[in-house]
């Protein structure tokens, strides 16, 4: 039997188990209630009469079966509670195994795509053409699957308590839309907006966010699946007071959906999710569009109150003026731990850039960092000895004494829901998720040198 089977197995039993148990206790419950009660009412009875002695004894037999009501209450709890941590387990463990999949099959295709498009630049002969096209077309339908993968994961998530970071509130939303953009069926057409004004960089948890996102973009396919829907997401912080706000999320759609049904599965889910939030939320359905206003808890920043701190200290050096350079001119550090994706990304960008240096872990890259003046670096994130995160960080404390900014780019095969965040947050000025084109890597460099 596949490991697979058995675990679905054990959970089964597991289930069925906890199930049989947990009826057998409240039946046993009921019937101590129903006794306790009849033995209290007969103690009632004979204190009319003046009968206290039955009565006394009444109630202290009543007082032993709440007793005993109490032990099989606290017994029904806490096999509650040890289900409760199995199935989060089991949840955790399933996340695990979908990101550790992800991981492994975006490095390889990443090699394929980039590998594909630098044949094709190679002018091939009209059947290699053909050859080449039924390669790319098939490593696209890889991308949408794996994508179809990360997407799918988010939406079931497990639900623990996750770290709260800086990230920006425009920024996630339009991760969302964009990965949706990946798919085959791009149904749904998105219009994002943020209030005039109004500052898009909180605390919290942007995986919530996107989870609530996709639930909804689900519902939207359920209701009207092979139709083109459009959708606008408005966004606005609103302070309630000094560093604590709500998060508004207005979506507008020009067809009647209801977002959020509770009777149903799906709907639960969102709901929950915004509960997980201290958030809240309204509706209004008319004859032809849809609107649904979401409020989520979010801390926002603090005030300056003239003390620098360290991201505004980061946000004045990447501020002041600086000569743009030509990619020909400019430095760049490569941190990567594989070798394959190493001579891959040497090959995309050694025929435009004049020199790339390279290191195999995050302490490699802080010493190159430390010996020498790099104008780009291109850190991926999973490596032995020092991760890219914490390599980031580390060289933001540094520039911090330095008076210098350096723009580093993640370039990384973790993709799933919140990864992105994560790499910003370390201090990241930009993310690209693998397998990604050549020419978006150039144009996200060209963006930030």
């Amino acid at each position: 039997m596949a490991d697979d089977d058995v675990s679905k197995s054990n959970g089964d039993n597991h289930n069925s188990g906890t199930g049989r148990f947990q009826g057998s206790k409240m039946k046993l419950i009921e019937r101590y209630v129903i006794i306790s009660m009849a033995l209290l009412l007969g103690a009632v009875i004979f204190i009319a009469f003046d009968l206290l002695l039955p009565a006394g004894c009444l109630i202290i037999v009543s007082a032993c079966f709440g007793i005993m009501i109490y032990r099989n209450l606290s017994a029904l709890n806490n096999r509650y509670r040890e289900s409760f941590n199995t199935l989060n387990k089991a949840d955790q463990r399933k996340d695990k195994l979908i990101t550790e999949f992800s991981h492994k099959i975006r490095e390889p295709l990443n090699n394929l795509v980039i590998t594909g498009e630098m044949f094709a630049d190679t002018d091939p002969s009209p059947k290699q053409k053909v050859l080449l096209d039924t390669f790319l077309a098939s490593i696209k339908s890889m991308v949408g699957t794996v994508n179809e993968l990360t997407l799918h994961s988010a939406e079931n998530m497990s639900h623990d308590f996750r770290k709260q970071i800086r990230f920006n509130i425009l920024s996630t939303i339009e991760h969302v839309t964009e990965l949706y953009k990946f798919r085959d069926k791009d149904w749904v057409i998105f219009t994002v907006r943020m209030a005039e004004g109004a500052d898009s960089e909180c605390i919290g948890d942007p995986v919530i966010i996107k989870q609530i996102l996709l639930d909804l973009i689900a519902a939207i396919e359920r209701r009207y699946p092979g139709r083109s829907v459009k959708v606008a997401i408005d966004l606005d912080i609103e302070k309630t007071q000094i560093e604590e706000g709500f998060l508004k999320m207005k979506i507008t759609s020009d067809s009647d959906i209801n977002f959020i049904e509770e009777g149903s599965i799906e709907g639960s889910h969102v709901a929950r999710l915004i509960k997980l939030s201290r958030g809240r939320y309204t509706r209004e359905i008319t004859g032809d569009s849809s609107q649904l206003s979401i409020y989520l808890g979010i801390k926002t920043l603090p005030p300056d109150n003239g003390k620098k701190t360290p991201p505004t200290k980061i946000a004045e050096l990447i501020s002041k003026e600086k000569t743009k350079k030509e990619l020909k001119e400019i430095k760049i550090l490569l941190v990567e731990d594989n070798i394959i994706n190493q001579k891959i990304t040497l090959l995309t960008l050694q025929p435009l850039v004049n020199v790339i240096d390279t290191a195999t872990n995050g302490k490699e890259a802080l010493e190159m960092f430390g010996s020498n003046n790099y104008d780009l670096i291109l850190m991926d994130i999973q490596m032995p000895v020092m991760n890219g995160l914490t390599a980031i960080e580390k060289i933001r404390a540094l520039e911090l004494t330095t008076n210098t900014h350096i723009p580093i780019i993640a370039i990384t095969a973790n993709a799933m829901i919140g990864d992105k965040e994560k790499c910003l947050s370390a201090g990241a000025d930009d993310y690209i998720s693998k397998p990604f084109q050549p020419v978006n890597l150039v144009d996200k460099i060209k963006q930030v040198i």
